[in-house]
């Protein structure tokens, strides 16, 4: 049977760290902005020059230089919305797979093969975590960023679904990371999927 995991998070709590490890682990694929860009233009959800214009906006080296929060604040039409939708809908009707982030979890609330999984963490612990993940970047930098981030993905989430990223509700199991560490957050990833 099909298993799709969804990962949420907030910045710096290891999501793609843990999102990558967890699809290795179960041998499937893992997805996010970029493949579900490249799924909804295959499936002519959108055109290619819909794709190649939404894809050159998204800087492609992003860090403190580019803060995510532009990725999250430049417009997303309804029709890339859609695209996105479609997207993710298809990997999800087609394979077992982990998809981190793109508000997966909402969009596939009505699927029954799916945990959806939000990755969350104290201050200390992702400003620690981050600095480790960009070398030179000042913890003022990591700090600023870290609220960057987490703000614009919860506007994010609140524009295209009208829920509240991070709420409990929205999720099958939340892990704080910080206090778990990414190896035990994955296993215990790994051992919810088992019994979905």
């Amino acid at each position: 049977m099909k298993k799709v995991i969804t990962i949420a998070r907030q910045y710096g709590a290891g999501g793609r760290t843990i999102g990558l490890e967890v699809a290795r682990q179960l041998g499937v694929a893992l997805y996010d902005r970029d493949v579900i860009l490249k799924t909804a233009e295959a499936s002519n959800l959108i055109t290619p020059e819909e794709a190649r214009e939404w894809d050159e906006r998204i800087p492609r080296d992003i860090g403190l230089s580019e803060s995510l929060f532009g990725i999250y604040s430049r417009p997303l039409s309804d029709k890339m919305w859609e695209a996105q939708i479609g997207a993710i809908r298809q990997l999800a009707d087609k394979e077992s797979c982990v998809i981190v982030g793109r508000n997966a979890d909402y969009i596939l609330r009505e699927f029954d093969h799916i945990l959806r999984v939000y990755l969350y963490a104290d201050k200390e612990w992702r400003i620690s975590h981050m600095l480790t993940k960009i070398p030179g970047a000042t913890r003022s930098q990591i700090e600023t960023e870290m609220h960057s981030v987490d703000k614009a993905r919860s506007n994010y989430c609140s524009k295209h679904t009208g829920q509240t990223y991070g709420l409990a509700d929205n999720y099958d199991l939340c892990i704080n990371v910080g206090k778990l560490g990414i190896d035990r957050a994955a296993k215990m990833i790994i051992d919810a999927a088992n019994e979905i």
